[in-house]
């Protein structure tokens, strides 16, 4: 276990060993929200690696991590706990032939035992790594009335079970929460977060991200997919704009194909990679294509 950065340049120190290339606002964030324990709330498009942090945090400070895929009808009993039926009922059927009381029965089903731990439950036990990260992932695909069940979890850590009492956490999990701001969510549960806006990045960041996550790729042709993917972003009437995850993708697919500097026939052979919609294919393959890597391919010259 990693004990928890002492400073913001601790924890951006922290996030590149993990090989995360973060800016230092998001350190910042990070690092109050680590050592305040407080939930970090990210928000941003998806594939900009927001659930990334999640994952080099736990990997970093060698915590145990524990992911909450959400989804709409997230329940409950998918998210929190539920009872083991079948085995309760056998208990039952055993106990019928047997001398034990009713009484007794019942407080022996309704036991810890008996209890499936879900994620959220799971991430108040105590583990000798220290604290889980729990990742609840894709908040905005859940409910309201989930949302509004994460309150008591994120306000107190506890979790009420009616048969069995309270189960609070005697240390806090470093919690970490993303959305893709498919929806709104609720102020109350922003209110108990430290939140931050994972932006696409910066034509230099993003090459340095392709150097870190891609090292096989040439390096024009890293720098002339980020030069490409940037124009891309610039451009308003795509469905989907291409996260970092895609051009990350796509300069793996690229190097597999032998390709050590982009081409027309290379991005129209590759668009799938790197657009995920029919229609935004459709408006940049051919001459669209020939005219973004045109400029492109100026511009990096004369910046050379």
């Amino acid at each position: 276990m990693t004990s928890l950065p002492a400073s913001v340049g601790a924890t951006l120190e922290l996030l590149r060993r993990g090989n995360y290339v973060g800016d230092r606002s998001l350190a910042t964030a990070a690092y109050l929200a680590l050592t305040l324990n407080r939930p970090l709330f990210l928000e941003g498009e998806a594939g900009v690696g927001k659930t990334e942090i999640a994952k080099v945090l736990a990997e970093t400070l060698g915590r145990r991590l524990i992911r909450l895929q959400c989804y709409e009808g997230l329940d409950v009993a998918s998210a929190v706990y539920e009872w083991n039926y079948s085995r309760q009922m056998i208990e039952i059927r055993l106990a019928e032939t047997g001398a034990e009381s009713r009484d007794t029965v019942e407080e022996e089903i309704f036991s810890d035992r008996f209890l499936i731990k879900r994620p959220l439950l799971q991430a108040l036990e105590p583990d000798l790594a220290g604290p889980s990260v729990l990742l609840i992932d894709e908040i905005d695909r859940t409910d309201e009335p989930f949302e509004a069940y994460l309150l008591e979890v994120l306000s107190d850590f506890q979790i009420t079970i009616p048969e069995i009492g309270t189960v609070k956490a005697k240390e806090p999990p470093i919690v970490v929460i993303t959305s893709n701001r498919t929806r709104e969510i609720h102020d109350a549960l922003k209110r108990r977060c430290f939140y931050f806006w994972v932006d696409y990045p910066g034509a230099e960041r993003e090459l340095e991200i392709l150097r870190v996550k891609a090292p096989g790729a040439a390096e024009q042709l890293s720098r002339e997919v980020v030069a490409f993917v940037q124009k891309l972003r610039a451009t308003n009437d795509l469905f989907k704009l291409p996260g970092v995850a895609e051009t990350i993708d796509w300069a793996h697919a690229l190097t597999q194909l032998d390709v050590l500097a982009l081409t027309p026939e290379a991005i129209n052979d590759t668009l799938g990679v790197l657009l995920k919609y029919q229609d935004d294919i459709a408006k940049i393959q051919g001459s669209e294509a020939q005219r973004l890597l045109t400029q492109v391919k100026q511009e990096l010259a004369q910046a050379s």
